[in-house]
């Protein structure tokens, strides 16, 4: 029995002084796996576009143009006159709404200053307002990979959920108050 204890014991101290092999890192994805992924967003991406354009069709009130950042925008009222557009790091004074494609009401128009290409916003939106002249208003129609991606908002928009939101230019306000562009 003493033997067997001291046996034991030897093994014990001979496994717990052994070094430990450095453990390796796992490998998350290979070059198939991220074209699969890829491959199924170009997929999702063709299909989300071709779901927007049938709505975009059955729409007669407003003519939708598709804007180079890809989403696609209609005037609602529009400023033949004026040519100031937000610039970056200008501040702005929005009023907004987010719907879904059928109009189903995400969050009910809103007042926002938003300071162009410095705060954090839906980017469609951050490149339509750039677009805008003092007193318009654009619905932008926006796919989900330029609003909030495959996880959503985190609260009432869905993740892969293209959205509509129509926006009043309110103000440009000058970056500083010397300065009149």
């Amino acid at each position: 029995m003493k033997n067997s204890f001291i046996i034991l014991l030897l093994i014990t101290l001979m496994v717990s002084c052994a070094t430990p092999e450095a453990r390796r890192p796992k490998q998350h994805g290979t070059t198939n796996f991220y074209k699969e992924v890829l491959a199924k967003n170009k997929r999702l991406n063709a299909l989300e576009k071709k779901a927007i354009e049938s709505w975009i069709k059955k729409d007669t009130l407003y003519e939708f143009k598709p804007s180079t950042s890809g989403f696609w925008y209609a005037y609602q009222k529009k400023d033949t006159v004026n040519v100031k557009t937000p610039k970056p790091e200008e501040v702005t004074v929005i009023d907004f709404d987010i719907t879904d494609l059928y109009g189903n009401v995400i969050y009910p128009k809103q007042q926002k200053e938003y300071t162009v290409d410095k705060q954090d916003f839906i980017s469609g939106l951050q490149d339509g307002i750039k677009l805008m002249k003092k007193g318009e208003t654009i619905t932008f129609v926006i796919p989900s990979y330029r609003a909030y991606g495959v996880v959503g908002d985190g609260n009432k928009i869905k993740g892969n959920q293209p959205i509509k939101s129509t926006i009043t230019l309110i103000d440009i306000k000058s970056k500083t108050i010397n300065e009149n562009n």
